[in-house]
């Protein structure tokens, strides 16, 4: 049943637990839809404020870890891929992560964006935004969001079962 809506679908990965499910949906809807998925990996490396006092060396030495996180979460999302017999392209692009995911999405023809988000609080949201957020807001292209739950609500739930105000 090829679908004629999505042609092309890309999934923004940051190789976290919580990106895993939005990768098994958009490798569900690549399978039902008979079309190739991008996985894409964004190396943020302006977002760490310390590179910026880093000799060159230490640059490079971080620059690499990131290429091989970014390395391993698409690796991830081939084998998710391969295991549901679709063709997967692996994507690793440096920059701002939001402007460099509907980027892509534009520069490729992308018709569907699959993005994991991390909970955040409000207070998380006005400080440091979301790349999600911002993707919704800015992309052309259809994004559908795969919520996760993160450790702050985990943590949040732990202490209104517990009854305490900390840990």
């Amino acid at each position: 049943m090829k679908s004629a809506i999505f042609k092309k679908i890309m999934v923004a990965t940051d190789g976290s637990e919580l990106v895993k499910q939005a990768v098994k949906s958009a490798v569900e809807i690549a399978k039902l839809s008979e079309v190739k998925l991008y996985a894409v990996h964004i190396i943020a490396i302006g977002s760490y404020s310390i590179i910026h006092s880093l000799d060159e060396k230490w640059k490079k030495t971080m620059k690499k870890q990131l290429m091989i996180k970014g390395e391993k979460a698409t690796a991830y999302v081939e084998n998710v891929g391969k295991a549901a017999n679709i063709d997967v392209e692996s994507v690793i692009i440096e920059g701002n992560p939001a402007n460099e995911i509907i980027d892509f999405a534009e520069n490729n023809d992308i018709d569907l964006i699959v993005m994991g988000t991390h909970e955040k609080t409000e207070l998380q949201r006005f400080l440091v935004g979301s790349v999600a957020e911002n993707v919704i807001r800015h992309s052309r292209k259809a994004v559908l969001i795969i919520k996760g739950e993160s450790a702050d609500l985990l943590l949040d739930s732990l202490l209104k079962f517990s009854g305490s105000k900390t840990l």
